[in-house]
């Protein structure tokens, strides 16, 4: 494996090379000597300077210090990044790419140094321009090839997420709502389906006992996520009906679905899908829905059907004037209320679903419903119900196990179900 990069070029008669890589070259073989664990993080270390990051995040921390570095800031922040996606969960961890591994990777600083650039360096004032310096990168990073395709839309999912540290020593570490112990962060990654990924915009460090759905931290991230996009794929307020412009939509679960983050995402001219829980308006909505069967296929991203479940459009069936604009419904164009929709998501229920809601009980599904906006909101209900496959935050993931599951465990996964058009007896069994 060879990390360098060659530069051949011709001057009188000979052949000169190059090495401009960030580790030494490396070669693959199966002799069993020399063998160097981790060897793949070079070409990670090495994407942190070809992309600009580290010489970004020197410029912007230059000025912290009063003399000249050892180790310069950008490749300290380029060696914590590496280690990060090597799986260290501390500074320490940052170890592993030293030891046996230096005369690949390169001499580290040492944990002290690492340590005073993220807790002195990066303070409050420099924290802007290292965002900066990795909005630069990702700009690079794309413009070199790794950009979404153009055209479609680009998913910005924001959600908050448990880390678990049993130390009262660490800064803001408390009780969780889930009766745990750690920091609860705020997080905005864009979705990358094409590569089975995404890449982290932004994120927000809170306490353990930070809430769920604070608006707040929500329009801070939306802000920072926006802000950490290339210029040509952000979105632009004044011309969101323009065809030609970045589509942009946000999804959130029902931590998400607060009116003051809908009006940041109207502001910012991004579209909107919300999870939103479901309560007696929803339950009348299905029992409307069922009786005039208006359940549709689910279609997927890949375009096929998704087996077992339906989606439909229930923006006539509940009052949504309560969200941002409150216009009143104009029945004769299909507009809902301030642009607005919501679709309700049907699926049998797993075998460890608890009946919560009265319509579970009765038709044996399970049913979740999102409120969204963006520009095909005010479609004709068939084809926003059927064909649109955008509003369900999940429909990039699995929808089934690769392999079987082992004894003993229960699968979170839904069980094939029945068709509309199946017979009664091979329609799920509706609970007592």
């Amino acid at each position: 494996m060879d990390f360098s990069r060659v530069q051949s070029f011709q001057r009188e008669g000979t052949s000169q090379v190059k090495n401009i890589a960030v580790g030494s070259r490396v070669k693959v073989s199966a002799d069993g000597y020399g063998v160097v664990s981790h060897a793949g993080m070079a070409m990670v270390r090495e994407l942190a300077d070809r992309s600009g990051l580290s010489a970004q995040v020197t410029a912007a921390l230059a000025d912290t210090y009063r003399g000249p570095w050892v180790y310069a800031p950008g490749e300290v922040f380029a060696d914590l990044a590496a280690a990060v996606a090597d799986g260290a969960d501390c500074i320490d961890a940052v170890g592993q790419l030293c030891g046996d591994r230096e005369h690949v990777l390169g001499a580290k600083a040492s944990t002290t140094t690492m340590w005073r650039l993220i807790d002195e360096r990066i303070d409050a004032s420099h924290l802007p321009r290292v965002r900066a310096a990795r909005a630069a990168a990702r700009a690079a990073a794309w413009a070199a090839g790794a950009a979404p395709a153009p055209g479609g839309w680009l998913h910005i999912d924001i959600d908050a997420t448990l880390v678990l540290d049993h130390s009262d020593n660490k800064e803001k570490a408390g009780a969780t709502w889930k009766k745990t112990y750690g920091h609860h962060p705020l997080l905005a990654f864009v979705d990358r389906p094409e590569i089975a990924g995404g890449e982290a915009l932004a994120g927000l460090l809170r306490p353990g006992g930070a809430g769920s759905n604070t608006a707040a931290d929500h329009v801070s991230v939306l802000a920072q996520a926006l802000a950490g996009l290339p210029a040509r794929w952000r979105p632009d307020p004044d011309h969101r009906d323009d065809p030609d412009k970045p589509a942009v939509l946000v999804r959130c679960d029902t931590a998400g679905a607060t009116h003051d983050f809908a009006d940041a995402c109207r502001a910012a001219g991004v579209g909107f899908s919300f999870g939103y829980p479901v309560d007696w308006r929803v339950q009348d909505a299905v029992d409307t829905l069922n009786i005039g069967q208006c359940w549709y296929p689910t279609i997927d991203t890949d375009g096929g059907i998704r087996e077992g479940a339906w989606v439909a459009e229930a923006t006539n069936l509940v009052n949504l004037s309560s969200w941002p604009g409150g216009d009143p419904a104009d029945p004769a164009q299909g507009k809902a209320p301030s642009g607005c929709a919501v679709a309700v998501h049907r699926r049998r229920r797993d075998a460890g679903h608890r009946v919560h809601h009265r319509h579970t009980a009765r038709c044996g599904r399970r049913a979740r419903w999102q409120v969204w906006n963006y520009a095909t909101a005010n479609t004709p209900a068939s084809k926003t119900a059927s064909a649109n496959s955008k509003p369900p935050a999940c429909a990039t993931c699995r929808v089934r196990h690769s392999t079987p599951t082992p004894p003993g465990w229960k699968s979170s996964w839904p069980q094939p179900i029945w068709s509309p058009g199946a017979s009664s007896s091979d329609s799920p069994a509706t609970p007592a």
